[in-house]
């Protein structure tokens, strides 16, 4: 993919060194795809090509009302997409591992400013993702993974156990409910919230920190490196389960009664299968 095919993200490169992804589908509430993960990739290798982008924050499009409502399901959604940007999506990887590992390795620090709500992959993305995270007072998170028959993606099997312990972990995944800003930061999900009007000019503040000549970029780098090196194989052999269980789970009566009830706008009523 080029960066002149981008339709999902707007991609945003500053003379100090700052790169800026913003989720750019406020008609849909910057509701992600498998085009936009891959724009999000095709940042991430143009950034470790390019010397002078230093540190990258990813946003939503605050027209959107959302840092991003999640996956979004359209009927023949892929038979839109261009041929050519077709042939380099893996359908089966629902788990998204390819882009969970290129964030993971990573090598420049990413910061992630959550401006509105933020379900599924698009609070998932940023834990396995980011190496900061900063969020809106008014803002809130949605592990909706159960309330759709489904299992979460992006390593979030292991990151949320290792980053609440295994009770809180299966509290939030086992029955989804919603996380306000200030109790995702008392979980430790979060690293600070802000009132919306300071998000913004905070990260780009923390940015800045990051990078020369405030931040020490290279040992910043290093650190990073350090710390995620231990986890590079855990997370690989857990996007392999989780798009196991995935798979399996899109297939299931259950999955499909979760999509109906959401067009209907009612309770699921599951079966188990």
């Amino acid at each position: 993919m080029k960066i002149d095919d981008f339709e999902d993200i707007q991609y945003e490169k500053e003379e100090n060194g700052i790169c800026t992804i913003t989720i750019n589908r406020p008609e849909r509430r910057n509701a992600v795809t498998y085009v936009s993960f891959l724009e999000i990739f095709t940042v991430l290798e143009d950034m470790e090509k390019d010397k002078d982008a230093k540190v990258l924050i990813i946003t939503g499009n605050p027209d959107g009302g959302a840092f991003s409502s999640g996956g979004y399901f359209e009927p023949d959604y892929f038979e839109k997409i261009q041929k050519e940007i077709r042939m380099e999506i893996d359908l089966m990887d629902i788990a998204q591992k390819k882009l969970c590992m290129a964030l993971w390795k990573f090598t420049k620090p990413v910061i992630a400013a959550i401006n509105g709500l933020a379900i599924g992959g698009a609070i998932t993305m940023p834990l396995s993702g980011a190496d900061l995270i900063y969020i809106a007072e008014d803002a809130w998170l949605g592990f909706y993974f159960s309330k759709r028959a489904i299992i979460p993606e992006f390593s979030a099997s292991f990151m949320l156990p290792f980053l609440v312990g295994f009770q809180r972990a299966k509290e939030i995944c086992f029955f989804g409910d919603k996380i306000t800003a200030q109790k995702a930061f008392e979980l430790g999900l979060v690293n600070k919230v802000l009132p919306r009007e300071e998000l913004i000019p905070y990260a780009r503040e923390q940015a800045l920190r990051l990078i020369p000549p405030q931040g020490p970029s290279l040992s910043i780098k290093l650190m990073k490196k350090t710390m995620h090196s231990y986890f590079v194989d855990i997370l690989d052999k857990t996007l392999d389960l989780e798009n196991k269980s995935l798979r399996k789970t899109f297939r299931s009566k259950d999955f499909n009664e979760s999509m109906r009830a959401l067009k209907e706008k009612r309770d699921p009523i599951f079966i188990g299968r």
